[in-house]
């Protein structure tokens, strides 16, 4: 019995290991918490892309649309003038080569 070490001794062992332990799980706690980071900030930059490109793409659509509905605008405007104002117009011209001539 003389090789074997005293409780005090084991029970010192014992608790080195349980640190040991205790700091190798907080090391790997700490690693995985880590990589989950990464990942979740990875997903969220991969779902922001997406949102910016699905946005960029709405954005477009509208603007084509907005220069659509001016297009239209103008051209309803052309229409107004050469359906109502040459008419007018012309009949101001008539009317005065009329009186001019009477």
């Amino acid at each position: 019995m003389a090789d074997d070490p005293a409780i005090g001794e084991v029970v010192r062992r014992l608790e080195d290991v349980r640190q040991d332990l205790k700091e190798d799980i907080h090391g790997v706690v700490a690693l995985v918490d880590k990589k989950a980071d990464a990942e979740i900030m990875r997903m969220g930059q991969e779902a922001q892309d997406e949102r910016h490109t699905t946005l960029s793409g709405r954005v477009a659509k509208l603007e084509e649309q907005g220069a659509e509905k001016d297009r239209q605008r103008q051209n309803d405007r052309r229409l107004i003038f050469f359906s109502l104002v040459v008419p007018v117009l012309l009949l101001a011209i008539q009317l005065y080569n009329a009186n001019q001539g009477a």
